[in-house]
């Protein structure tokens, strides 16, 4: 109990969060380039740049950035859940000895697990405030009218009942395969270079995270499209299939997907989703590990968690 109260995992996690917010805010643009591409499937454009463009001309020079607010409030609770739960297991598991590649990848999993079911309803909202107002080409996109946050927690319980905030949560939960395989791949990477030297520097820090975070989002990114699809939730759909994103639907929008476009339109966006994705978490991983090491340094204390 004392690991999992400890104030190593909340460093962690805060950390974790700081460096989550600050690399999303730098590379937010992508973020939007990349649902337009995954939700609006008749869009022609195909590349980021040209999304961007489009966007910025139709919608104005600070479209790209619509939706920052709830996206990195929900990012930052995220982070901070999966990084505290991810140490604390950790601590618990491993208790000071060097952690392995299996350990990591199945705290990294449980890790994920908690995460989703306690953050899908911020990114359900998100997503919702991210796309509302955007010039969409498929005529299936049903708009809707958010004042804010709170607003839209309340139209989406009167309107859709209460477990419509957990849309998306099935594929969300096979998705925690994402962080866990992103992580194992990060710690692994990271006990390797160790072997060879005493310290990690801010460029190897930054290149293993985009290795990692890279491997992980090209083997997730079909499932994460249809994520995105049923967390915006308004396109005219199966309605019998909507609650929680369930096996049939997640089937049914796949078989669609690739019928209208063939296999490639599962990884539709994937460009812009890698920028993104790669460089975020490379930055991400760069601030969290100076941030919790300048902690530790500051406050005189050694950090317990052997990688």
């Amino acid at each position: 109990m004392a690991a999992v109260l400890s104030y190593d995992s909340l460093v962690h996690a805060v950390a974790g969060a700081v460096g989550s917010v600050t690399a999303m805010t730098v590379f937010f643009p992508l973020d939007t380039a990349r649902l337009r591409l995954q939700v609006d499937e008749k869009r022609k454009s195909k590349t980021t740049h040209t999304v961007l463009l489009e966007i910025i001309k139709e919608e104005g020079l600070l479209a790209p950035y619509r939706g920052w607010f709830p996206v990195i409030s929900s990012l930052c609770c995220s982070n901070f859940v999966y990084f505290y739960t991810f140490n604390s297991l950790k601590a618990v598991w491993v208790k000071g000895k060097r952690s392995t590649t299996g350990k990591d990848l199945v705290v990294g999993f449980v890790a994920g697990v908690v995460n989703v079911l306690l953050t899908t309803p911020l990114w359900v909202v998100n997503t919702r405030l991210k796309l509302q107002g955007a010039k969409f080409r498929n005529e299936d996109i049903i708009p809707t009218n958010y004042k804010g946050i709170m607003d839209a927690f309340h139209q989406i319980m009167r309107d859709e009942g209460i477990l419509a905030l957990w849309n998306g949560t099935f594929p969300s939960l096979l998705l925690v395969f994402n962080p866990a395989i992103q992580f194992m791949f990060y710690e692994g990477l990271k006990r390797q270079l160790l072997k060879r030297r005493m310290q990690l520097s801010s460029l190897d820090v930054f290149i293993i995270g985009a290795i990692a975070k890279a491997i992980a989002t090209t083997v997730t990114y079909p499932m994460q499209t249809v994520q995105s699809i049923l967390r915006f939730g308004h396109h005219r759909l199966n309605p019998e299939n909507r609650r929680l994103g369930r096996l049939r639907n997640i089937l049914y929008l796949l078989h669609q997907r690739v019928r209208r476009f063939g296999i490639m339109g599962l990884y539709k966006g994937l460009e812009a989703k890698l920028l993104q994705t790669v460089l975020t978490a490379a930055l991400m991983f760069l601030v969290y590990e100076k941030l919790t090491a300048a902690t530790f340094t500051v406050m005189g204390l050694k950090n317990g968690h052997k990688r």
